[in-house]
């Protein structure tokens, strides 16, 4: 497995598949790079796919000190330095977006188009997931908890695993809270006006985890951004609408990448 070195030391693993431009995937919080699995190939056709897994998951280093979504970021241009890649085109869903809005703000260079998907700017001015879901996940068994909030009962019933969006299975708890510590805490809310890149929102409408409000409140403070909006979907739309989300990101970033 691939390593870049992050600026602290860490090691930062990646993979890379297909051809073509480059796209950085990033994943949910606390997920490794498998969180791509079911989609990955329906980019691999057009472009050479960056995934990488965040610090304290999958095959990176795992250092027991506070980690941050614009850190995440700095170890997502070290993945793009190792691979000599000056402009990548970066997709990030959930906290992937959070890492995402951060590498735009901070190394605009580095950002070709991007794409935000079921993710919130953060900070006191996103709207929160409700009551209710937070005590769901706060049960003894959150799989079934998180697989409700991630999917519809409908595609479950049709797709029934095994899922790779609940989390790496082997990251340790420390690391865990490493990571909400930093999706909680993110908040890029005043400097997305700073966003040069073109931008694609997407989120489904019926998203829990993440609320459908968050989405308006990228499009607006993000200048010339696209909104997407997927009715019925949840937090995975990415894996069970991929016939409608798929194919628009792979547009948008054809669309974008010939307009610069």
């Amino acid at each position: 497995m691939p390593h870049a070195m992050a600026a602290d030391g860490t090691p930062v693993a990646f993979d890379l598949r297909g051809t073509g431009p480059p796209l950085v995937l990033l994943s949910g919080q606390a997920n490794n790079r498998h969180w791509w699995d079911r989609v990955r190939g329906d980019f691999d056709d057009s472009y050479t796919t960056i995934a990488v897994d965040f610090r304290g998951t999958g095959e990176s280093g795992k250092p027991n000190i506070p980690y941050s979504t614009r850190g995440f970021a700095d170890d997502v241009r070290a993945v793009l330095d190792e691979l000599r890649v000056e402009c990548a085109h970066v997709y990030g869903t959930s906290m992937g977006g959070r890492v995402a809005q951060w590498l735009a703000i901070d190394h605009p260079d580095r950002v070709g188009a991007l794409v935000l998907g079921c993710t919130s700017p953060g900070g006191p001015r996103s709207v929160e997931r409700d009551q209710s879901v937070r005590r769901a996940l706060a049960v003894d068994q959150p799989a079934a908890a998180l697989l409700d909030l991630m999917y519809t009962p409908a595609w479950l019933a049709a797709n029934p695993g095994p899922v790779t969006t609940l989390g790496d299975p082997a990251m340790p708890p420390f690391a865990r809270a490493r990571h909400l510590a930093a999706s909680s805490q993110h908040d890029a809310w005043d400097s997305l006006p700073q966003i040069t890149a073109p931008t694609l929102v997407i989120h489904g409408t019926d998203d829990r985890l993440s609320p459908v409000e968050n989405a308006h409140l990228l499009v607006e403070r993000i200048p010339n951004a696209t909104l997407l909006l997927i009715p019925g979907a949840r937090h995975a739309y990415f894996e069970e609408c991929r016939e409608v989300a798929g194919p628009r990101v792979l547009s948008f970033l054809a669309e974008a990448g010939s307009a610069r």
